[in-house]
């Protein structure tokens, strides 16, 4: 080997080393998930922190091996479209959310990010998924089965209290999830209970909509999980103890603030199971592959102090059949 050619193979040997040394040196760059919630951070903490948890849970550690970029729209939905541009923008690799409004808001968005829901109501009649078993497009994750569940709270609310002949259903309008009314109503002709809608659009119709459940007849509540009423769930819970009013809610954080019974999917553990589509994702399974999952737990929670407040006695049999019993 001449002269010349042993110095060029040394330099190409050189420079082979010092650009795999820089290559190892660049920090790799970290998976970005989009977290898109409706309503205010405070009002989701706990499922937020489920979420990290199950992330967690299958190795990821925010700012270590994954980036977390945070959307609250406050409880304003009309923020929702240009939160989820924003997130396009940034190209983040998936996007979670929870309620049907904001999955909505970021298929419009963008038709190539994934999406995740991690609880929704009904995935297909809201057409977020093509079907259960294969969603189709960008979007998957899991519902808390809505429209069935309203039918079992109401169940629940005769059996408590007995003598309850009136029901209505505190619900933002207009619902995605169209007449709930009439999806609610066999389950009330068994139980020999009439059913009216108690509707609000925003934040300043509260006080009016529980006034006019009261002088309309209501002798208990039952509240339709939404991002307006998370949002506002101590408010909810208040006007429910200032009007006397039992009340039913489709979670256990409303119960936690202060409500009197809560019936619904284990939401929490819904976000937890979110984090498994994530990391499916993150490694290379189309979204559209992955189906759409239901709640594995259910949980009836009862807050005694509630009861006390406004005047009720919950039975014992009523109290046996509780997940948790909030002294």
């Amino acid at each position: 080997m001449s002269t010349r050619i042993f110095v060029l193979f040394c330099l190409l040997i050189t420079v082979l080393l010092i650009t795999g040394f820089a290559r190892a040196q660049q920090p790799k760059k970290l998976p970005r998930i989009g977290l898109l919630v409706p309503s205010s951070a405070s009002s989701v903490s706990t499922r937020r922190d489920a979420f990290l948890q199950g992330l967690r849970d299958l190795g990821y550690v925010e700012g270590k091996n994954i980036a977390i970029e945070y959307r609250y729209t406050e409880g304003h939905l009309d923020r929702l479209p240009s939160l989820a541009a924003e997130l396009v923008r940034l190209n983040v690799d998936v996007i979670v959310t929870g309620a049907i409004s904001s999955v909505r808001a970021a298929k419009k968005a963008t038709a190539t990010i994934p999406i995740v829901f991690a609880s929704v109501g009904d995935a297909v009649d809201s057409g977020l998924v093509a079907s259960l078993a294969r969603p189709g497009g960008n979007a998957t994750g899991l519902t808390f089965f809505a429209p069935e569940l309203d039918g079992k709270r109401l169940e629940l609310l005769k059996e408590a209290f007995p003598k309850v002949t009136r029901v209505g259903f505190l619900q933002r309008v207009p619902s995605f999830r169209g007449d709930l009314l009439k999806e609610a109503e066999p389950v009330a002709k068994t139980l020999g209970l009439r059913l009216q809608s108690v509707g609000v659009k925003g934040p300043d119709d509260f006080e009016n909509a529980f006034k006019a459940a009261k002088s309309d007849g209501a002798e208990a509540l039952i509240v339709i999980t939404n991002p307006l009423a998370n949002t506002h769930r101590a408010r909810i819970v208040d006007l429910a103890a200032k009007n006397r009013l039992p009340a039913i809610y489709p979670s256990t954080d409303f119960v936690e603030d202060g409500g009197l019974m809560s019936y619904g999917a284990d939401v929490l553990d819904n976000w937890r199971r979110a984090a498994t589509y994530v990391d499916k994702i993150l490694k290379g399974t189309n979204p559209g592959d992955l189906p759409v999952e239901q709640p594995k737990k259910f949980e009836f929670v009862i807050n005694l102090k509630a009861a006390k407040q406004i005047g009720v006695t919950i039975t014992p049999n009523v109290l046996a059949r509780a997940d948790k019993v909030i002294q």
